[in-house]
């Protein structure tokens, strides 16, 4: 953890706004365990949704921890254009692939259907609104971030094929990833993007067709088959530049 996120309830009202903060649980835990730090010590914080600063532990304990916050005047640093639009890994793989997204600047995330995604896997406690944004937040963390990513699950079968005209019209390309692309993917993005990786068995020739027909243009990392955790990074990281 880099940085020390904090929410709108951890801010002590009584104490003035944006004046003082509380914080417990698993950000406690690692306070107390992991950064070892003690009562006079200073942690570099971040407001979700706002700017980032210095906070001076006073009180720290079994139950929480209570800091006295500078002014949180920093932004953080500037977002990805790159929404990702993921087929529905194993569950297993979910909550790292969200933590990197989101390290790497990524604000929108969409989950889909395709043909050879699982149907349980939506079932999966991983999927629950609380454990998708627990591994966003420590995303955010990790690179000293505060603007948390939007997650959208379209479950249904048809549902991607219906959302490709929009993702057209509000991107200014459309990447498909496909390990039997033609075409390289692009060192850097300077406009919107949408990138799409399929799932650990790819991606069916008919979904590539119409995909295709919609507008998408297929890329790839090379004639290496990456599982989707490893992928999703290496794309992310070359369209960063």
């Amino acid at each position: 953890m880099n940085l020390l996120l904090l929410e709108d309830s951890d801010f002590d009202p009584a104490a003035g706004p944006g004046v003082r903060a509380v914080v417990s649980g698993e950000r406690l835990r690692h306070v107390r365990k992991v950064l070892r730090v003690d009562v006079g010590d200073t942690l570099e914080v971040g407001r979700l949704g706002g700017g980032i600063g210095r906070g001076r532990i006073v009180e720290l304990n079994r139950d929480r921890v209570v800091l006295e916050l500078g002014p949180l005047d920093r932004k953080p640093p500037e977002p990805l254009p790159v929404t990702l639009v993921l087929a529905l890994p194993r569950p297993k793989f979910v909550g790292r692939i969200l933590q990197a997204a989101a390290a790497m600047g990524v604000k929108r995330i969409l989950f889909v259907q395709t043909a050879r995604v699982e149907k349980s896997y939506w079932r999966s406690s991983t999927m629950r609104p609380e454990s998708l944004r627990r591994h966003l937040m420590l995303g955010l963390a990790q690179a000293r971030d505060t603007v948390l990513p939007e997650i959208e699950c379209l479950s249904g079968r048809r549902a991607l094929i219906e959302t490709l005209p929009g993702l057209v019209r509000e991107h200014d390309q459309v990447l498909v990833a496909d390990a039997a692309g033609a075409e390289a993917c692009p060192p850097g993005v300077d406009g919107a993007t949408a990138l799409l990786v399929g799932p650990e068995g790819g991606l069916l020739d008919g979904e590539l067709d119409a995909f295709a027909a919609a507008g998408a243009r297929t890329v790839s990392l090379g004639p290496r088959a990456l599982r989707v955790e490893h992928a999703v990074v290496a794309l992310l990281a070359r369209l960063a530049g």
